[in-house]
Formats: structure tokens, C-alpha cells, sequence
């Protein structure tokens, strides 16, 4: 009797074991959850993006000496938007490389900082920014799911799962165009020479484009099948020092006044509280190339993503689902 019993009982843990490495072979077979190839499932991703930008350079910043051009040199007041849209792609399990095209604006006023010295300058800008860069990311974290644990009829399975930190640089190209207010209109600065350039003594033309190297770090997970949603930080250095048309020193307003126009005259030297601080020669800017950054919310719609019951579909027709 006892060995009846202890037959039955070896009998049924071993058809327990058939039938559960029969599922995982199933499973194995017809899911991919937690594979080594999931990655080629985001292979292809087109990329929308949104979000607000800060400029860092001469004019604005806060109260403090000594932060221009860094992060920590940050003045809400003066953010401003930015949008992107892009192309990604992913050729190894922890690399992707994207083209990005971002357009914003960015703006600065001394007229927002306590700084004494800025603000009596009273300098401003509004420039769009234009930029096409390509970079690569490097996936420092990476967890993809996809599928039932199991393959078994009425087992519930675990959810889908995307998760990715990563961290990027690449090399770009900018376009720019620095704008003042004066007498209720935007005028372009460029044409206007205020630091005379082109003219004699004074600084050399610049030109509106410059090199660009994004750097950042960003976090994305699943939102829907075929949707991702992410948040990106990005620093962007710029090869020019002209992004808010400040750069050197102030130039005689009379022969700006009669070279150039009244209107240059004004914007050289815009200073209401202190002007006779700001004289020809004097200090106008800081001869350190412009930077910028811009956190956005990105949106990734995947081109490579195949949903699981398409892919048993496929297979119960005899065909083969690929990655």
C-alpha cells in the first residue's frame, strides 16, 4: 500500500515536471519575455519632443558674480520653448544612435537680475535657435519585457516593460539670430554691428551659424504598444559668442550713429540708471563662447514593435515572426 502511494505520488511530480517543461519550451518558442533579442524590438523609433529652454551667457542669470555660461547661472524668467523631432536608431543591446532636429528660442535681459553691474547695463536678446545634431546614446540601464511569462492558457502573465536611462553626446549645427526690442519692434542685431564689427577698431563680422556638442542624460518607459514616453536634460555647447550679440567691448555710439543707424547707436549701449559706466572701450561681455540647455518631454512612436499575439498568429500560419 505504502509503495502504491509513493508510486502515484512520483508518478504525478513527474507528469507535473513533463508538463511545465513543456510550457517553457512552448513559451520559449512562441514568447520573447525577458530575451536576449528584445532589444531589436525598439530597433526604429521616431522621436517628438517638447519642452522649455535656458540660455547661458552674457546677458541675465542671477544675482551672483562669477556663474555666467554654467548651469548653475539659471533665471526662470527668461525661459523660454523648444520643440524636436528626430530619428532613432538602435544597433547593439546598450547603443542607439539619433538625428535630432530641435528648433526654440532663447532669451536674456539684464533687466531680470539684481546684479548690479548687469542690470545697469541693461542689455537684451531674443534669438531663435535652429539646431541639427546627431549623437549616441549609451543605455546604462535597461529593462525590456515583453509577453507572458508563461505560455498557458488562463495563467496570467506579467505586463510589458520598458525602462531605459541613458546618457548621450554628439556634434551638431546651429542656426541663430539675435533679435532686441526697440521702440516696440524686434530689429535684428546682426546688421546692426553694435560692438563694430566690420568697422575700424571694432570686432571682427560673425557669422549666424556655429558648431554645436549636445550632451545629456534622459529616462524613458512604455505608455502604450507602440508608444514610449521619456524626459531628456541636454547641454548644449556652442563654438560662438555672439548667440545674444554681446561678446567684447562697447564701440564710439557716434560712429555706430553715422555708419551704421541711429537704432545700432541706441542698442549698444541701452543703459538708463548708469550709461556713462559703459564707455567706448569699457567692457561689453565676456569672451567665452554662449552654451544653452533645454529639458523636454519626448515622445517615441516604434516602428520596430510587433505585438505579441500578432507574432503567435503569424507562426500559427506557418509563418515566422522575426526580430
Amino acid at each position: 500500500m505504502t509503495f502504491c502511494v509513493i508510486f502515484i505520488l512520483i508518478m504525478r511530480y513527474f507528469l507535473t515536471f513533463c508538463l511545465v517543461l513543456s510550457s517553457l519550451i512552448s513559451f520559449s518558442q512562441s514568447s520573447n519575455f525577458n530575451s536576449g533579442k528584445n532589444w531589436k524590438l525598439n530597433r526604429k523609433e521616431l522621436i517628438i519632443q517638447a519642452g522649455a529652454t535656458q540660455f547661458l551667457g552674457d546677458l541675465g542669470g542671477r544675482d551672483q558674480i562669477g556663474t555666467d555660461y554654467s548651469l548653475v547661472d539659471l533665471n526662470f524668467p527668461s525661459t523660454s520653448f523648444d520643440v524636436g523631432v528626430g530619428y532613432r536608431y538602435r544597433f547593439a543591446p546598450h547603443f542607439a544612435t539619433t538625428s535630432l532636429l530641435n528648433i526654440g528660442l532663447l532669451k536674456g535681459s539684464d533687466a531680470l537680475t539684481n546684479d548690479s553691474d548687469r542690470h545697469a547695463r541693461n542689455l537684451s536678446f531674443r534669438s531663435p535657435v535652429v539646431n541639427l545634431s546627431q549623437r549616441l546614446e549609451w543605455l546604462i540601464f535597461v529593462n525590456e519585457k515583453y509577453g507572458k511569462r508563461y505560455n498557458m492558457k488562463g495563467m496570467k502573465g506579467f505586463g510589458e516593460h520598458h525602462d531605459q536611462v541613458y546618457v548621450f553626446a554628439g556634434i551638431g549645427f546651429a542656426y541663430f539670430n539675435p533679435q532686441a526690442q526697440y521702440n516696440g519692434n524686434w530689429v535684428n542685431l546682426r546688421p546692426l554691428k553694435t560692438e563694430g564689427q566690420g568697422l575700424e577698431g571694432g570686432a571682427k563680422v560673425y557669422l549666424p551659424f556655429t558648431a554645436t556638442i549636445p550632451i545629456g542624460i534622459g529616462y524613458r518607459r512604455a505608455l502604450a504598444g507602440m508608444w514610449r514616453i521619456g524626459i531628456e536634460a541636454t547641454y548644449v555647447k556652442t563654438f560662438s559668442d555672439y548667440i545674444d550679440d554681446v561678446h567684447g567691448f562697447y564701440y564710439d555710439p557716434t560712429i555706430l550713429a553715422t555708419q551704421v543707424s541711429a537704432t545700432s547707436a541706441a542698442l549698444s549701449n541701452p543703459s538708463v540708471t548708469h550709461p556713462e559706466w559703459f564707455n567706448p572701450g569699457s567692457k561689453r561681455g565676456e569672451p567665452q563662447k554662449d552654451a544653452y540647455f533645454y529639458v523636454n518631454l519626448t515622445f517615441y512612436k516604434n516602428f520596430s514593435y510587433k505585438p505579441m499575439k500578432k507574432m503567435r498568429i503569424s507562426r500559427y500560419k506557418g509563418g515566422r515572426a522575426k526580430f
